[in-house]
């Protein structure tokens, strides 16, 4: 962590956190993949990045936790700059759905069988096949420098026992690659790019990290800490423009109405938040409630954008 990411601790925080915990017994964490069955349930944090600098949060802040569905917004926003955005959404759509992430149905109903958007399964490992690079390990690395560079933290790695967990216990995304290779929405070696999308979603960070994350989307692209646009504003925009339809799975819709901030979630708790203009939030809170969503990590935000006004609509 550079000296520009020094945090306080803020009593207001500490009493929302207080509060959502309250709501961790009604969740549960994600047990199918054995590396985050060990997660402690009770667990929650917040950090809140704002673009002078300054950073406020509560909770076990620096406990690392791995992205998983977080890094869709990530690898979208570098495959979207790798390729544009017309190559992008040939081959993947751009509605929301009722259905759950790592559903296979809509794709057999579906003509052509595109997945419908970036944020279910079937949607990010098409996007992830998209990622530039001759290797794995060349194709991984560009993905890590960005986020790293989006987090401003040169240490951010991934977990090689949550990805090898993931990788192993992959079958269903395996049968969506099929799938989709079948349909030619993908090509190339179906393992190889489970190796790299398993690698992406076990990259870990803690709250600090994703909420600098959240803050750079939030400033349409652009590191106020140093004034560098990351990512084109347009990019940014889609990305922010995904995560309020489908950030938090089939839960977007309510999520929208009671708190109403771009968002991503992933099943190790996490929570990336982006509020236009104004700032980025990090959550980790890994007791989940039925939809994959971190339960008290919900209700923590809809605590904020009650008492700030966050809300954009």
């Amino acid at each position: 962590m550079g000296d520009d990411m020094r945090c306080e601790t803020s009593e207001e925080l500490k009493a929302f956190v207080m509060e959502a915990k309250q709501y961790t017994k009604n969740g549960k964490v994600a047990d199918y993949i054995p590396a985050l069955g060990k997660e402690n349930p009770d667990d929650l944090s917040i950090a809140v990045h704002y673009p002078d600098g300054s950073c406020v949060s509560a909770g076990e802040i620096d406990k690392k936790f791995t992205l998983q569905s977080i890094s869709k917004v990530i690898s979208l926003a570098l495959v979207l700059m790798d390729r544009g955005s017309e190559y992008v959404f040939q081959r993947v759509g751009m509605e929301p759905t009722g259905d759950p992430f790592n559903s296979i149905a809509k794709l057999e109903t579906m003509a052509p069988a595109k997945p419908l958007n970036p944020m279910i399964n079937a949607g990010a490992l098409v996007v992830t096949s998209m990622i530039k690079g001759k290797s794995v390990e060349e194709r991984f690395q560009r993905l890590l420098t960005f986020i790293q560079e989006l987090a401003g933290d040169e240490t951010v790695q991934y977990c090689e026992e949550v990805a090898r967990s993931e990788f192993e216990t992959a079958h269903l995304n395996r049968a969506l690659c099929y799938f989709l290779k079948q349909h030619r929405i993908i090509e190339g070696d179906v393992e190889e790019l489970l190796d790299l999308y398993t690698k992406q979603c076990s990259i870990e960070m803690n709250c600090l990290d994703l909420a600098k994350i959240g803050l750079v989307f939030a400033m349409d692209g652009v590191d106020p800490l140093n004034a560098r646009q990351i990512m084109p504003k347009d990019i940014a925009r889609i990305c922010k423009t995904f995560m309020v339809t489908c950030g938090m799975y089939n839960a977007s819709g309510e999520f929208a109405i009671k708190v109403g901030i771009p968002a991503k979630s992933g099943v190790s708790g996490g929570i990336m938040g982006a509020v236009p203009g104004t700032v980025g939030i990090g959550i980790f809170g890994p007791a989940l409630d039925e939809k994959g969503n971190s339960i008290a990590g919900i209700k923590l935000l809809e605590l904020l954008s009650q008492k700030y006004g966050l809300s954009m609509f």
